[in-house]
């Protein structure tokens, strides 16, 4: 190749240093099959287009985003593969997420976006009574892998038996394989109708939380006050309380 001239040379390598850092500074932010706060628009299990994810928190976080410059990429996995990389990866994040004291450092967090409020299933007609979360100690509960609730019962000391989603767990409680479902209070119900279970007793409930976008501690702080500021705008425009209204919240 022919010497180029030394202006020419400095342009190119100044454009593929901008390129560079326009493809470095991307969001990827990752959502699972969770409704109705996050779900696949076509009844897949996964998606590779924010288009094709709706949902509550979905709604909520598309708002921010379009409230911002932010060049993003939104896809729904499971729980477990996005935690894990909001976690170890700069500049992803994942949505809805529960803020706890234990989860508070380990990443940048924008919201609340909604709540989520944590409830005790029971097989459709039992006559279990559970008055406080003690009451169901030695009853083996359905979870998934690192999600909240789960990791809430097995500090404490609690049964769990865990799948990588909370898809079958429907399922299993009707047919016997664990005794009591923990879950959301909005979305147990979505979960149990798309596996065709009805009239699971939502028979305990507590923890009244808040749900959070929560973002990898290595993202510039620049790129989370922007999506902050994002989240002012929507709670001024009266979009916040449309998409909760929506949802029956």
């Amino acid at each position: 190749m022919r010497n180029l001239p030394v202006f020419l040379l400095a342009a190119l390598v100044l454009m593929t240093g901008v390129s560079s850092a326009q493809a470095s500074d991307k969001l990827y932010l990752y959502t699972e099959n969770f409704p109705p706060y996050n779900m696949s628009a076509t009844g897949r299990a996964f998606e590779h287009n924010g288009t094709n994810i709706d949902g509550l928190c979905t709604e909520m976080v598309k708002a921010i985003l379009n409230n911002t410059d932010l060049d993003y990429v939104i896809k729904l996995r499971n729980w477990d593969y996005g935690y894990n990389r909001a976690l170890s990866k700069r500049n992803h994040g994942i949505f809805c997420t529960t803020y706890t004291e234990s989860r508070a450092p380990r990443f940048k967090w924008v919201g609340p976006l909604t709540r989520n409020l944590w409830t005790i299933f029971a097989p459709a007609g039992t006559n279990l009574q559970i008055d406080k979360l003690e009451d169901a100690r030695g009853l083996r509960f359905g979870g998934y892998r690192n999600d909240v609730m789960t990791e809430y019962l097995l500090e404490r000391g609690y049964e769990v038996s865990t799948l990588d989603s909370d898809d079958l767990n429907p399922k299993r409680l009707e047919l016997g394989q664990i005794d009591l479902w923990i879950a959301d209070r909005l979305a147990g119900p979505y979960f149990a109708s798309q596996q065709n279970v009805e009239g699971l007793d939502p028979v305990y409930s507590f923890n009244d939380t808040e749900l959070f976008l929560a973002i990898n501690l290595d993202t510039p702080d620049a790129t989370v006050e922007k999506l902050k500021a994002g989240l002012e705008k929507v709670h001024e425009s009266g979009m916040f309380e449309a998409i909760e209204t929506k949802y029956g919240l």
